[in-house]
């Protein structure tokens, strides 16, 4: 399998509900280092996995409509807890539809999976695998 890994970060803030979650339950803010994988089993004609520039730019714009966003106010997320993980499958999924419509090129319809990994610190960090 190939693979390709492009990254990018996003700032947000949102609370938590339930008492699992602690002080984390008040408004705080998160800087999340972004990493979305691409994979395939063969390469496409070019000789690569996806174009690494539009890679690029996609996972931009699916951070930008997060970006600087209190996630409490986000209609999308209403009666959710935007964990890492459920923000790792929101960005994956979001991701996902920009390839089948072609915004990542025609040959990126080849791509079989994406995942998406969201660094919260240096020691930990949760991820989202789908295929498509």
């Amino acid at each position: 399998m190939f693979a390709i890994t492009v990254r990018d970060h996003v700032m947000i803030a949102h609370s938590f509900r339930g008492e699992v979650f602690g002080p984390a339950q008040r408004l705080h803010g998160a800087t999340y280092v972004v990493d979305a994988s691409f994979r395939r089993a063969d390469l496409d004609p070019d000789g690569l996995v996806v174009d690494i520039g539009l890679a690029t730019r996609e996972l931009g714009e699916v951070l930008g409509g997060l970006n600087y966003r209190n996630l409490d106010d986000e209609p999308d997320f209403a009666g959710v807890n935007t964990s890492t993980e459920f923000l790792a499958k929101v960005i994956a999924d979001r991701l996902a539809d920009r390839v089948h419509a072609g915004a990542l090129g025609e040959n990126a319809r080849g791509l079989s999976g994406i995942e998406v990994t969201l660094h919260e610190s240096h020691v930990a960090w949760a991820s989202y695998e789908r295929d498509l």
